[in-house]
């Protein structure tokens, strides 16, 4: 076997976080597996997105949080467009609403950034082998938080209220009347018992249910 077949044989892999000091010392330990190599590094959501439809990679490993778009969203849009591309998540944050969500939508993998490299390496052939790897503290914490209290639509109306927009403004952009959205948000602050809408917003996003 040539040494062009055998680098053939390995897992390719698509790194994507905002941090690239993170992503290049990824990249350089990874490549040193022998059987995994990263054919792309990103640094943003939509370059991972771009990079991702360009090299078809065998597993994704996505930083939650990054500029654009956050992992989750470049995971469910690589599920659409490449199916054969395993993601996987990688966070420091560990709101247990995420996780839930990271499932509902596919991911395969959902880890701390404080996982090693060997560990991570193992984990990537793991989930490239179609299995699954969840975080045990991860999965602990999303277990002892229970579920988010909101319905879909308020969770909605969150959101759209995490930029600071008015009552005005989000019924635009959600194509709802302002008193609509004054109900659903008026219930999201009262099951959260917060001060305010942007009060709600803050708490629904740290527990990961937005």
């Amino acid at each position: 076997m040539t040494d062009d077949d055998q680098n053939d044989n390995r897992i390719r892999v698509l790194l994507a976080d905002d941090e690239k000091l993170i992503t290049g010392a990824l990249a350089a330990l990874l490549g040193l597996t022998g059987d995994l190599t990263v054919v792309a590094e990103a640094s943003t959501g939509p370059e991972a997105v771009a990079m991702a439809r360009a090299l078809h990679p065998d597993v994704a490993v996505l930083d939650l949080q990054m500029p654009g778009l956050d992992g989750l969203a470049v995971a469910e849009t690589l599920h659409r467009e490449l199916p054969g591309c395993r993601t996987m998540i990688i966070t420091s944050h560990g709101r247990p609403g995420y996780l839930k969500r990271a499932l509902e939508i596919g991911v395969r993998g959902f880890l701390p950034k404080t996982v090693s490299a060997r560990d991570l390496a193992d984990i990537i052939r793991t989930v490239h082998a179609g299995q699954r790897y969840i975080s045990s503290e991860l999965a602990a914490d999303a277990i002892s938080a229970g579920d988010s209290p909101l319905t879909p639509r308020e969770a909605d109306m969150l959101a759209l209220a995490a930029d600071g927009s008015s009552i005005a403004e989000i019924a635009e952009r959600a194509g709802l009347t302002a008193g609509t959205v004054r109900n659903h948000m008026s219930s999201a602050v009262s099951k959260l018992r917060a001060e305010n809408r942007h009060a709600a917003a803050r708490m629904a996003r740290e527990h990961g249910w937005i």
